[in-house]
């Protein structure tokens, strides 16, 4: 049975919203610091080693996509289990999401590693060290799959119990190990060889494998929430089922994410290594935008499930618009940063003035869709936590999409080359969340759990139109 300190069906929202999402935003921030980390050693090699590892990363990302059909469907099922009060079923969800990504695991890094040479040539890197050093970060990462990709659904598994601290401090461990071995790899400090990027590749593969042992103690032991889950591999069709239906729409969403940005990268290519790193170090910073507001939306689809199992639709409406307002807050900040601090923010890692330049325009453009960004991303974890992951997911993959033809047409020399790139990026994520948002309004009005007869105020969100918070928010009603 679940803790009661973690559930989230009755409360104050704002607070419990707020109390789930700063661990899920600090194991953001990990992940963030671990590629910030990477990024930073291999900038005192060269701009050479971080293409490399920002081409290789590519695949790495492609592979954490896919395991989001155990991540979401893990999350879900899990919170909306423990929200009918069914800690059975939620610890089968667990056990049946486990076991998916841990064969998806190793059969997706065999492959990469048979296939990586073909896939490094896929962009046409006119620098052969590059290449070189590209297929062997994509080999090592592909050889530690089993250690590298399981932990995000071991993290959904805890989160979805609405105990969000766990995984952050778990995720923590690996960091600080990551830490500590990048340079000494990297470099080759005391007995050690020097590797570049190599040594940042075991680097991440060693950290991780210290997280997932972690994890799987935590989970054998009764700490998750969910009692002492006797960890075997279960393949069950009725979960199998759910997990895939729930998870593969967000999975492939990501995937093709991902693919998109792998052809924005070719399209990138004829300009040569330094955009690329440029994109790859640029794609690093704008993550403290897209990762808080993920870490949001992560919160509000436990939080929406919970609350969706006990059928407090209320509760999820109020808790919506409170994220949102957190959430599209944090982006404009993020865009006054970049657009003031570009320079100071990319002199960190590079040290050639071309490319720091390149940076600064880099900044400057995603700034524009900031906010943009965070609606979308917050407006997908509510239609998650209902597992109603197909709007997010039709919207992410047709505007994301857009993107190319968009890119093919700006980066022709004659209109804005290489930065036209980025204007597509930024003009589709504009889209996207004007589109999300307002596929998630209409459908709340349509819904028989909407109440329009709650008419008081939440202050905070006055940026809202009065129509639309006096119906939605009863400052008396758990707010």
């Amino acid at each position: 049975m679940v803790s009661k300190s973690y559930q989230l069906t009755e409360g104050n929202i704002v607070r419990q919203i707020i109390r789930l999402t700063l661990p899920i935003l600090g194991t953001s921030l990990v992940q963030m610091a671990y590629n910030l980390t990477d990024m930073l050693w291999l900038g005192k090699v060269g701009s050479n080693a971080v293409a490399a590892v920002g081409i290789a990363s590519y695949f790495t990302w492609f592979g954490v996509s896919l395991m989001l059909i155990g991540r979401i469907g893990a999350e879900v099922g899990v919170s909306q289990a423990l929200g009918a009060k069914d800690p059975k079923r939620a610890g089968d969800f667990a056990l049946n999401a486990a076991s998916l990504v841990l064969l998806l695991s190793v059969v997706y890094g065999t492959l990469v590693y048979l296939f990586a040479p073909y896939l490094i040539q896929f962009f046409h890197i006119q620098n052969k060290d590059v290449e070189v050093a590209a297929v062997s970060y994509v080999r090592i990462i592909s050889l530690g799959s089993l250690l590298y990709y399981p932990n995000p659904t071991f993290a959904g598994i805890i989160n979805g119990t609405g105990n969000s601290g766990l995984p952050f401090r778990i995720n923590s461990i690996g960091l600080i190990v990551n830490v500590l071995l990048n340079p000494v790899l990297i470099f080759g400090i005391g007995p050690f060889p020097k590797l570049g990027s190599d040594g940042s590749a075991l680097a991440t593969v060693t950290a991780q494998g210290i997280v997932m042992a972690v994890f799987l103690f935590t989970l054998g032991s009764g700490k998750s929430g969910l009692g002492k889950l006797r960890l075997r591999i279960l393949l069950y069709k009725p979960y199998l089922k759910r997990i895939v239906k729930i998870g593969s729409p967000v999975a492939l969403h990501s995937m093709l994410f991902a693919s998109f940005a792998i052809a924005l990268a070719r399209i990138i290519s004829p300009w040569g290594p330094m955009p690329i790193a440029v994109q790859s170090i640029g794609a690093q910073i704008e993550a403290l935008s897209w990762m808080t507001a993920g870490g949001f939306s992560t919160a509000l689809g436990v939080f929406t499930g919970q609350n969706y199992g006990a059928k407090r639709w209320d509760r999820i409406f109020k808790g919506y618009f409170a994220t949102l307002f957190i959430s599209g807050s944090i982006g404009i900040l993020v865009t006054a940063c970049f657009l003031l601090f570009g320079r100071n923010i990319y002199e960190l890692f590079l040290h050639e003035p071309e490319a720091v330049n390149l940076g600064v325009k880099y900044l400057a453009i995603l700034a524009l869709s900031q906010f943009f960004m965070c609606v979308e991303i917050t407006t997908g974890g509510v239609f998650n936590g209902v597992g109603k992951t197909i709007p997010p997911s039709v919207t992410g993959i047709s505007l994301t999409g857009l993107r190319i033809p968009l890119a093919l047409v700006l980066a022709q020399p004659n209109v804005l080359g290489v930065t036209g790139v980025w204007w597509s990026i930024t003009l589709s994520s504009i889209l996207k969340g004007i589109v999300l948002f307002g596929w998630f309004y209409f459908w709340m009005k349509k819904h028989p759990g909407y109440n329009p007869s709650q008419r008081r105020k939440i202050r905070f969100i006055r940026f809202l139109p009065t129509r639309i918070r006096q119906e939605l928010f009863d400052t008396k009603a758990n707010i």
